[in-house]
């Protein structure tokens, strides 16, 4: 899928430690993967494999105890909390199982807050809020305050506003887990709408089926990778680009 310079995240031999009494909890122990630009990867695990770990380290909410995290080559397992923000700020779209909008704002305003927090917002942000919108679905719902949209429209809103700053990637946590399945269809196929732009997706799920969507699936296991799963609809779409 391209050489080195594609990689847009790494995990290189990452352990996460925690002091738990006079217990320590080796929440991950060893990862290494890649994600590489344009990449649709699903990470999966039973209840206490270390997927929430991997995504509080993904999502630079937390460090790893040793290893190294790479973002855009760069190693930003070191970085001190005020640079770690920035990249978070930055690089990564958050999209939430809970879709973390805010009530008192509309659908407009809501899209315009990663902006507002880097002082970006003027008419360029207005306009790209306004195609983003579009993009999503939601173009004659600007005005609209999240409690009067559906859940399905607030997830929508929510990964419109992942993308507003251009991110390398987009990290999902249980992004379907509060939809119902007709209302997760349409979320995995506004994802799979997004492919063509380039737009690179990471998702922690329990789901098997949200998982077959993707390119990939990381399984975790005890705190290591446990296997790396190439999905069929993918090795399906390998064997027509060399028909």
């Amino acid at each position: 899928m391209g050489d080195d310079r594609d990689i847009i995240a790494e995990f290189v031999d990452v352990h996460r430690h925690y002091r738990m009494g006079d217990n320590t909890v080796r929440a991950l122990n060893g990862v290494s993967m890649q994600v590489k630009k344009g990449d649709y990867l699903t990470i999966m695990g039973r209840s206490g494999s270390g997927k929430s770990t991997m995504l509080n380290l993904l999502g630079c909410l937390d460090r790893p105890t040793s290893g190294e995290y790479r973002i855009g080559g760069r190693d930003v397992s070191k970085l001190d909390d005020d640079a770690l923000s920035s990249v978070r700020g930055r690089e990564i779209g958050f999209i939430f199982q809970s879709f973390n909008l805010i009530p008192q704002l509309s659908v407009l305003e809501n899209l315009e807050v990663p902006l507002f927090y880097q002082g970006r917002v003027g008419p360029e942000s207005r306009r790209k809020a306004e195609y983003l919108a579009e993009r999503v679905g939601l173009g004659q719902r600007l005005d609209h305050k999240p409690l009067e949209l559906s859940g399905g429209q607030q997830q929508r809103v929510a990964i419109a506003r992942a993308l507003m700053n251009d991110p390398l990637f987009l990290l999902a946590d249980e992004a379907t887990g509060n939809l119902d399945s007709n209302t997760e269809k349409e979320i995995l196929d506004l994802f799979d709408d997004l492919r063509p732009d380039g737009v690179t997706i990471v998702m922690v799920t329990h789901n098997p089926a949200v998982a077959e969507r993707a390119d990939r699936t990381l399984w975790l296991k005890d705190g290591e990778v446990d296997r790396l799963v190439e999905n069929e609809r993918a090795a399906t779409a390998a064997t027509e680009a060399d028909a």
